[in-house]
């Protein structure tokens, strides 16, 4: 069971599965719970951000790693 603080590790996945991951990962926390997503996919940049704010998801930080990106969520209510 995921908790606060969870890491789900995305890296090497291509659109969409980035943002169908996310969105089953968060189904499994409680409002105002975090979640950080690693990602490869170059089009995670868009769509993990597109995702939140659609969903009403905080998309609390957005960086670049070394071959990808990290994100760092709370999920809404």
């Amino acid at each position: 069971m995921l908790t606060t603080g969870t890491t789900l590790d995305l890296k090497g996945l291509k659109c969409p599965l980035p943002v169908l991951k996310t969105r089953k990962a968060l189904t499994r926390l409680s409002s105002g719970e975090q979640l950080t997503v690693l990602t490869t996919d170059p089009m995670a940049e868009i769509d993990i951000p597109h995702f939140c704010n659609e969903q009403g998801h905080t998309l609390l930080e957005t960086e670049r790693i070394e071959g990808g990106h990290r994100f760092v969520l709370t999920k809404g209510g």
